[in-house]
């Protein structure tokens, strides 16, 4: 399966916040809308960053209650990795184990096009899994 089979399921809506916005709004908005993460784009509209809820807690964790007034800027990953959308669910898995990170932003022809996490990736692979298995017994069931 492919990334863009997956984006067409779930749809290409990315949250995206700007790296002036404070960490403490920047979590409120991770909790309201129930995401582990947001893209980080600037004024021109390229993505710049990625802002997860462990960047939130790790900036709460090393300066406490003041690190909630700090920019998004200050704690978000600046060095993204992306997907593409031709690229395997497979491969993405592997990429995401490897750097142990959970939501990869796609991007295609310079444009970002939608997210994914490590969770579409694995209700992905269930559902082929599931189909394979189905697949299967209709052809033993055929004899």
């Amino acid at each position: 399966m492919m990334v863009s089979q997956i984006l067409r399921n779930k749809g290409d809506m990315v949250f995206t916040i700007s790296p002036q916005e404070t960490v403490g709004s920047a979590a409120a908005l991770l909790h309201v809308r129930r995401v582990g993460a947001m893209v980080v784009m600037d004024e021109k509209d390229q993505v710049v960053g990625i802002l997860s809820e462990r960047d939130v807690v790790r900036v709460v964790a090393r300066e406490g209650a003041a690190g909630l007034q700090k920019p998004v800027s200050s704690c978000m990953t600046a060095d993204v990795i992306f997907a593409d959308p031709s690229e395997s669910v497979d491969r993405l898995l592997e990429r995401m184990t490897d750097r142990r990170i959970r939501h990869l932003p796609v991007c295609a022809s310079g444009r970002l096009v939608g997210i994914v996490s490590i969770g579409d990736l694995v209700k992905a692979k269930i559902a082929e899994a599931e189909q394979e298995a189905q697949h299967l017994k209709a052809y033993i069931a055929a004899g």
